[in-house]
């Protein structure tokens, strides 16, 4: 802390005490003493003030005023004060233009201690400096979830057991003959815990560049689910890095956002619903979505002052590389759309998509060759049409690879109503149908007639708040689907309804409501049944506990 001048505060305590004590004096003996007998002492006093002036101690008005009551007030003779007891304490009389004075030069040492102090602090904790942080820190933003699950997978009482082949699991194995359980279960129902974590970071390149990762828990086989399941024997849970990605965005002047571009391992780019592609499954590869805003036309009275933009998007996905081959399997996507928002905030939304999967076919081995068990997918859930690749002399070994080509037209429509706001309701319909599917090719390579299952669709209503973020937020949800064996590629749809494939139909009912902020219960129940085939009944019931940071 800042100390005071001491002797400024001293000298004129100093002064202004004599001053009082001499004012005193003068008036006590004035009616017995001549006024030339008090000269000398006032004239060394008005010295001192004087000195006390010229070196600034004290201004020009308050020596005056010292000055000025050193004299008597008044030649009468008056009346000495009545004695007084020895414990009396006398305390001079301090003029208010000292006592100003010494206020004034407290007030300014205190301000300015106060003052060095805060700026001291503000300085060692970098209060409201700009650039005083790290540049990185002001760009990088950290985000996740962490969501709590029981799930119960329930069968109907009618599910023929060991009548489902686990075709994955037989790849995995080698074949029937070297598989402990080559069967799906199909009647034992099954009770878990499950839990999943995500963890993404977002780094700012600069206003146009951005660098996104996210971690998850799951496991590296499974690309449609990164739950994972409790009951580890204590072993701890697996993170894998689910996205790595860059994206550019280019805006006009109007600040609209043009063109996007990503490349990595990216988030779902499309349009879509879990038809056809589920809600965890990521894409490896580039994309980009090119944008036009349409101008406003006079005549359309209910979306005159409409916001209407068209898109493109296209992209390119390598799904499996093999190093002695140029048979590399690839998907590539282009899909055509354009939103309306009119000026309630109701939006229209359009996308047609065509999905062309390149080298998927499975290829049958020479014989006793396994040069072509790459044609084989690395994963898959259950539905497609499959043959055996494998062409040698060993009964117990066989390999399963898809039977038909995958070029998917899909058409996704979402209407998004907000005239009761803030409650939305929302339709949404998507249609998917296979045209890579020719029956006589299938049929030869399977060695049986197979029939064109080819085609999908689900339709969807949710009733309540477009997004569950705060305490009471709702939205009640209902929708039908139905997807045949070979309309999609088994390995990328839902995997939860009907536990996951192709080959279902059925119904899905689901409540979300909001707790407190960023934390809100969900209940799914999602009944679905085998469409050819065996009898299979799968309901799924899931409750989860989500909270967002």
């Amino acid at each position: 802390m800042k100390t005071f001048k001491p002797k400024n505060l001293v000298a004129v305590f100093g002064v202004a005490a004599l001053a009082a004590a001499l004012q005193v004096s003068a008036e006590e003996v004035a009616s017995s003493t001549p006024v030339s007998a008090q000269p000398p002492l006032q004239q060394t006093v008005s010295e001192l003030i004087s000195a006390l002036i010229k070196q600034g101690v004290i201004s020009t008005e308050q020596g005056d005023l010292l000055i000025k009551q050193l004299q008597p007030q008044s030649s009468a003779p008056r009346e000495l004060p009545a004695p007084q007891s020895p414990d009396t304490l006398r305390v001079p009389y301090v003029p208010e233009a000292v006592k100003n004075a010494i206020r004034d030069e407290v007030r300014l040492g205190l301000r300015e201690d106060v003052v060095n102090d805060i700026k001291g602090q503000a300085q060692q904790e970098r209060w409201g400096i700009p650039g005083v942080l790290p540049e990185w820190v002001e760009n990088v933003k950290i985000k996740g979830d962490l969501r709590l699950r029981h799930q119960s997978d329930l069968f109907a009482d009618d599910n023929p057991a060991q009548t489902y082949v686990n075709f994955s699991e037989l790849n995995r194995a080698g074949g029937y003959g070297k598989s402990d359980n080559p069967f799906l279960n199909t009647t034992e129902d099954r009770h878990r815990d499950r839990m999943r974590l995500r963890l993404g970071i977002d780094a700012k390149v600069n206003d146009q560049v951005l660098v996104g990762t996210r971690l998850a828990t799951g496991n590296s086989g499974d690309p449609v689910s990164t739950n994972q399941t409790l009951g580890n024997s204590g072993r701890p849970y697996t993170m894998l890095l689910e996205q790595a990605y860059l994206r550019y965005n280019m805006y006009d002047f109007d600040g609209f956002n043009r063109m996007t571009v990503w490349g990595g391992r990216i988030p779902n780019p499309w349009v879509s619903t879990d038809l056809v592609w589920d809600g965890d499954l990521n894409f490896e590869g580039v994309a980009t979505t090119y944008r036009l805003r349409l101008g406003e036309e006079d005549g359309l009275s209910d979306l005159a002052n409409a916001d209407q933009t068209l898109f493109l998007t296209l992209g390119a996905f390598p799904l499996q590389e093999t190093e002695l081959s140029s048979r590399d399997k690839w998907l590539l996507g282009a899909q055509l759309g354009g939103q309306w928002t009119s000026d309630n905030q109701s939006s229209f939304t359009v996308a047609l998509a065509y999905y062309d999967f390149r080298n998927i076919v499975g290829e049958r081995n020479t014989l006793d060759s396994k040069l072509n068990d790459f044609t084989a997918p690395e994963f898959m859930q259950k539905g497609n049409t499959l043959f055996d690749i494998r062409n040698d002399t060993d009964a117990a070994t066989d390999r399963w690879a898809l039977a038909s080509d995958y070029n998917e037209i899909n058409l996704t429509l979402r209407a998004d109503l907000a005239s009761f706001a803030p409650v939305h309701v929302v339709l949404t319909g998507d249609y998917v149908r296979n045209n890579g599917f020719k029956e006589d090719e299938v049929s030869a390579l399977t060695g049986y007639t197979e029939k064109a299952r080819t085609q999908g669709y689900q339709v969807q209503l949710a009733v309540g708040w477009p997004q569950i973020t705060k305490a009471d937020d709702w939205r009640i949800t209902a929708a039908f689907k139905r997807l045949e064996r070979d309309a999609v590629v088994d390995a990328f749809t839902d995997s939860d309804f009907h536990l996951g494939g192709t080959d279902a139909e059925g119904w899905i009912m689901g409540v979300e409501y909001g707790l407190m902020d960023n934390t809100t219960f969900n209940f799914r129940w999602l009944s679905a049944d085998a469409i050819d085939g065996p009898p299979l009944g799968i309901d799924v019931v899931q409750l989860d506990l989500n909270v967002k940071f």
